[in-house]
C-alpha cells in the first residue's frame, strides 16, 4: 500500500494550474503582516505567494579580496541566487597582504601545503616556505580559475561605511585610487574580509622618528626598486617579518645590517622536520622532482597534504602550559638556538625569553640566527632613545648611523578599520572597541552595540597558535554565508548578535587563555594593551571547525521586512511566512522533481554496522 495515491499520467496533462512564475514572486508577496486593533485581527493573514526557498534579491559587499574575500566571491555565487555581489579591493591586485608585502625574503612561516584552499591544492609550491610572490600568485589564480574576480573591482578603496535604520542598509562610500572618482554604493549585508595583518603599524611612539633623513620603509610598505648596496640598513623590530629580512639583505655583501631587537625571542627548528627527512628534503626547497611526483601521483601528494595537515593538528598542546609537549618543546627550542649561535653565545643570552614558546608567534626563521653571526650584522639589544636625522640613538649614548630605516614593526591588531564604520545611532566601532581596550566579537565573525547585518572574516579572536589557517577561513566564510541565506530566506530586515553572546564568548575566551603559553609575560600582536588575549582563537583549529559547523542562531536578534522604522503602528510579522505558496522553486520550474534520489544526496548508511560511519565519527 503506498502512503501517497498514485497520480494517473493522464492527469499530469490536465495541470494549468501553475503558480505565477519566479519573475512574479515580490509583486504577490505580503510579508505575511497581519494588522491589530486592541489586539484583534481585523485582516486575516494572508500566506506569500513565493515558493518556500525565498529567493528575495539581497546586495552584498565584501571589502577586501584576499584568502578571506576571494573565498567569499567563490562560495556565495555557489551557494546563494539572486545575491548581488560586489568585492573592493584598494589594491591593483589581489591577495592582501600577500599582495602589499615585498621586503626582501617574504614568504609564510608555516608550510605552504597548509596554507591553501581545502578544494584547490598546489603541487608546484617551490618551497617549504612559500615566498610571498607565489602565495599572491596562487591566490590571483584561484580567483580567475573559479571565476571570482568577476566580483572583484581592484583600486576601490572603502572610505566610509554607515548603517541606514530606515532602510536597513549599509551606505558605504568608495573612492576609486586610479582615477579619483567618489562612489556611493549600499548593500543589505557589510562584510568585513581585511584581513587581521592590514594596517602597518609604524614606531611613530619613538621621539623623532619623523626626522630621520634617510629612506623609510615599512615591511608592508616596501620599496623594491631601492638599491641597498653599500648602504647602512636599520631594521627595527624582531618579529617574523624582521625574522625574515635580516638573513635576506645580509646576503648582500655590501650591505651593513644594525638589527634594534628590543624583545626577546623564540626561534624555532623547522615546523615537521621529521616528514622533511623523510621525503629528502635538502633545506627548504622542493626539488624539480619532487614537484613532478606531487603533480603526476595524486596519491602521493594527498598523503604527504594529509601528513603535513595531521602534522600541524597534532602539535595543538605546545601552546598548553605546562604539558609534556610544552615542556619538551622549550628545551628543544633552546637547544637548537644554542647550537645556530655557538659563535655568539651573547646574542643566545640576550634572545632567550623567559616565557614559554608560542607566547609570541613562532618563526622557524631560516637563516636568522646564522645571519646575526655574520660580520656585516650588528645585533643591539640596548634600547632605542630617539631616532635623529642620521641614526638610530640608544640608551647607551650610542649613535647608530644609518641610510636606511627597516621597520618591521608588524600590524595593528585587533584594530577597528582604518575607516568609519558607523552603526545604529551614530556609534562607531571604533568607539565601541576603544571603550574598554578590548575589541568585542563572537565567535570572531560579529559584534554587538548596533551593527546589524554586519560580519567579519578574521576579527578580532581569529587567528590560530597552531594548526591551519585558511581551513578556519573557510569555515567562518561558511558561517557567514548561512547568516546570509538565513536573512534572505527568512525575510530579516535586521540581524544582530546579542549583547549577551558576546560577553559570553569574551568571557570564555579569557578564561581559555588563562591556561595556555598566550598569557606568559611577552610582548605580542595577539593581545592588547592589557595583556588580554584578543588576537587568537581560543581553542584549536579543529575546535574552531566544529564550533563553527552549526550556527547558533539563538544567539542572534532579529527584525522582519514590514517591521521598519516608521511602519504602520500595530503591524506584526509572522515569522513563518517564508513557508510561501506551498511549492518549493524546483517545482515552479518543473525540474529536480526527485532530486533527493540523486546518488550526491543520498546519505547511506554503513551496513550493519552504522554508528562507524567515517562522517559521524
Amino acid at each position: 500500500m503506498s502512503a501517497a495515491p498514485n497520480i494517473p499520467e493522464s492527469l499530469h496533462a490536465l495541470n494549468n494550474t501553475h503558480p505565477p512564475s519566479s519573475n512574479d514572486y515580490r509583486n504577490n508577496q505580503t510579508h505575511g503582516l497581519d494588522n491589530h486593533t486592541n489586539g484583534h485581527s481585523i485582516s486575516p493573514f494572508r500566506a506569500s505567494n513565493i515558493p518556500v526557498e525565498n529567493f528575495r534579491p539581497l546586495k552584498v559587499i565584501v571589502i577586501g579580496a584576499g584568502y578571506s574575500g576571494i573565498y567569499l566571491a567563490i562560495r556565495l555565487p555557489e551557494r546563494l541566487r539572486n545575491v548581488q555581489l560586489t568585492v573592493y579591493e584598494k589594491n591593483a591586485g589581489v591577495g592582501g597582504a600577500w599582495f602589499e608585502n615585498r621586503y626582501p625574503g617574504c614568504a609564510c612561516d608555516i608550510p605552504a601545503h597548509s596554507y591553501q584552499y581545502s578544494f584547490n591544492p598546489n603541487t608546484n609550491w617551490s618551497s617549504l616556505y612559500a615566498p610571498a610572490k607565489e602565495i599572491q600568485a596562487y591566490l590571483e589564480g584561484t580567483a580567475k580559475k573559479y571565476g571570482a574576480d568577476r566580483f572583484i573591482k581592484l583600486n576601490h578603496k572603502v572610505e566610509e561605511c554607515r548603517y541606514d535604520e530606515a532602510e536597513a542598509k549599509w551606505c558605504v562610500k568608495v573612492k576609486n585610487v586610479v582615477t579619483g572618482e567618489d562612489i556611493e554604493d549600499t548593500a543589505d549585508i557589510l562584510v568585513a574580509a581585511r584581513g587581521a595583518l592590514n594596517e602597518p603599524a609604524w614606531p611613530d611612539s619613538i621621539e623623532g622618528f619623523g626626522t630621520f633623513e634617510g629612506k623609510v620603509l615599512h615591511s608592508a610598505v616596501w620599496d623594491e626598486s631601492y638599491d641597498f648596496k653599500n648602504k647602512r640598513v636599520g631594521v627595527i623590530g624582531s618579529g617574523s617579518s624582521s625574522i625574515q629580512i635580516v638573513p635576506s639583505l645580509q646576503k648582500e655583501f655590501t650591505t651593513h645590517i644594525t638589527t634594534f631587537v628590543r624583545n626577546k625571542t623564540w626561534i624555532s627548528p623547522p615546523f615537521g622536520q621529521d616528514l622533511w627527512d623523510e621525503i629528502g628534503m635538502k633545506g627548504t626547497e622542493f626539488s624539480p622532482e619532487q614537484r613532478a611526483t606531487f603533480a603526476s601521483d595524486p596519491t602521493a601528494y594527498q598523503s604527504f597534504r594529509l601528513r603535513v595537515e595531521e602534522g600541524g593538528n597534532a602539535i595543538h598542546a605546545v601552546t598548553m602550559r605546562g604539558t609534556p609537549m610544552q615542556e619538551g618543546g622549550t628545551k628543544m627550542f633552546s637547544k637548537s638556538m644554542a647550537k645556530r649561535l655557538a659563535s655568539r653565545p651573547d646574542i643566545y643570552d640576550a634572545l632567550l625569553p623567559s616565557f614559554a614558546p608560542g607566547c609570541r608567534r613562532l618563526t622557524p626563521g631560516a637563516g636568522y640566527l646564522e645571519a646575526l653571526c655574520e660580520p656585516n650584522v650588528a645585533f643591539v639589544n640596548t634600547p632605542i632613545t630617539r631616532i635623529t636625522p642620521q641614526g638610530i640613538e640608544t640608551a647607551d649614548g650610542k649613535l647608530h648611523a644609518l641610510d636606511v630605516l627597516a621597520c618591521a614593526t608588524g600590524f595593528k591588531t585587533g584594530a577597528p578599520p582604518p575607516f568609519p564604520v558607523i552603526g545604529r545611532n551614530g556609534r562607531s566601532i571604533e568607539t565601541h572597541w576603544t571603550k574598554d581596550d578590548y575589541p568585542r566579537s563572537y565567535m570572531s565573525l560579529a559584534t554587538d552595540g548596533g551593527f546589524p547585518n554586519y560580519f567579519m572574516m578574521l576579527g578580532p579572536n581569529s587567528a590560530i597558535g597552531s594548526g591551519s589557517l585558511t581551513m578556519m577561513i573557510e569555515n567562518l566564510g561558511d558561517y557567514v554565508t548561512k547568516c546570509i541565506r538565513k536573512i534572505q530566506k527568512e525575510d530579516i530586515r535586521a540581524m544582530s548578535v546579542k549583547e549577551s553572546a558576546v560577553g559570553d564568548f569574551v568571557e570564555y575566551s579569557k578564561s581559555y587563555f588563562e591556561g595556555t603559553v598566550f598569557t606568559d609575560q611577552c610582548r605580542s600582536w595577539y593581545k592588547n594593551k592589557a595583556g588580554e588575549v584578543t588576537g587568537l582563537w581560543p581553542g584549536s583549529t579543529q575546535h574552531c571547525i566544529e564550533v563553527l559547523r552549526s550556527p547558533r542562531w539563538e544567539d542572534f536578534e532579529y527584525e522582519y521586512v514590514g517591521e521598519e522604522v516608521g511602519g504602520q503602528k500595530g503591524k506584526r510579522r509572522n515569522r513563518l511566512a517564508w513557508l510561501g505558496n506551498g511549492w518549493t522553486d524546483n517545482q515552479m520550474r518543473e525540474r529536480h522533481l526527485a532530486w533527493y534520489l540523486y546518488p550526491e544526496f543520498i546519505d547511506f548508511p554503513l551496513a550493519g554496522r552504522p554508528e562507524e560511519k567515517r562522517e559521524y565519527d
